[in-house]
């Protein structure tokens, strides 16, 4: 199979590529692109690492070489956050690279499985949405928004607080991909309970783990490591439910039978064409519902966006 990283040379897409260069199987392809020169380099780079996996390295204008024949691609192109930005305000340069990079995606491998790195996800896997629809080519099973590192987050952030091994639990992360939109359900993870302040407390460092990096970077940049490390165990989730693993779950941000809003990130069961099945996040608590309810409006306001983002472009 053939696995393309969008952004490859870029901070979270060198990250992605090395942890994938690592742990793909083997004879899968792993094709780079990014508008950096430095790209072909980075591939060849990866390549005296010694593991059956395929690399090949593209830069320039134009990603066509790199998404030819790819089964998934994986977009972690764009602007990172700095001091005092929010997922917002990345908006205005990361809608217009997301929105070409799908136009490209439509014509060379329209039956690929996407994911979206680039923030706001909330925002740009809409964007992708709406024109891979206007070209007659979505599918709702194979586009997600990437929110793994939500749940990682949340499992490091547990087991330290509670001393709990891990590997031992997961925590399922509903919702979106920015502040109170992420929504960790603490309440469903066996074996341990929390006292109301740990839930506040805890919940509200998983919605701001990322300002967390930025201001420990003091400038140098946001979370790319620990988004490699999440973008890759998402890529071999997917990649181990396309080639007919069965029973493969990963929480991500998709259009599916949420009740929420059109697009809304709950546990998935993957399949041999992406989504199988939108799995119920089941029984929350009191404080969870209130989060549910409180994020609706924010999340709804972030997809139009996008929609609008697209739908003026071709005006």
């Amino acid at each position: 199979m053939k696995v393309a990283v969008i952004g490859a040379a870029g901070g979270i897409g060198q990250a992605l590529a090395l942890l994938l260069k690592t742990q793909l199987p083997p004879k899968t392809v792993l094709s780079l692109y990014d508008v950096a020169p430095v790209t072909p380099g980075v591939a060849k780079d990866l390549s005296h690492i010694p593991t059956d996996v395929v690399v090949e390295g593209f830069a320039g204008d134009d990603p066509t070489p790199a998404l030819q024949g790819a089964d998934i691609v994986m977009i972690s192109a764009g602007v990172a956050r700095k001091p005092g930005m929010d997922r917002a305000d990345l908006f205005n340069v990361n809608a217009g690279i997301v929105k070409s990079l799908a136009e490209v995606i439509a014509k060379v491998c329209p039956k690929a499985c996407v994911g979206i790195i680039t923030n706001p996800v909330n925002t740009t896997v809409a964007i992708a949405a709406e024109v891979l629809k206007k070209a007659g080519v979505y599918d709702p099973r194979k586009l997600f928004g990437v929110t793994t590192l939500d749940v990682i987050r949340s499992e490091t952030f547990v087991s330290e607080l509670k001393g709990k091994p891990l590997g031992s639990f997961t925590v399922p992360v509903i919702g979106g991909h920015s502040g109170v939109t992420i929504l960790p359900l603490l309440s469903q993870i066996e074996g341990v309970a929390f006292s109301d302040e740990e839930i506040a407390q805890l919940t509200h460092r998983i919605q701001n783990a990322g300002t967390e990096v930025v201001e420990a970077k003091a400038g140098g940049g946001s979370a790319t490591l620990s988004m490699g490390q999440a973008g890759c165990r998402f890529t071999l989730s997917l990649l181990r439910a396309l080639q007919g693993e069965r029973n493969v779950v990963e929480c991500a941000y998709v259009e599916g039978k949420s009740t929420h809003n059109r697009f809304f990130s709950q546990p998935l069961l993957l399949g041999r064409e992406g989504v199988e099945q939108v799995l119920d996040y089941g029984v929350v608590s009191a404080f969870e519902q209130q989060a549910i309810e409180t994020m609706q409006p924010i999340l709804a306001k972030d997809i139009v966006t996008g929609e609008e983002f697209v739908a003026e472009a071709v005006i």
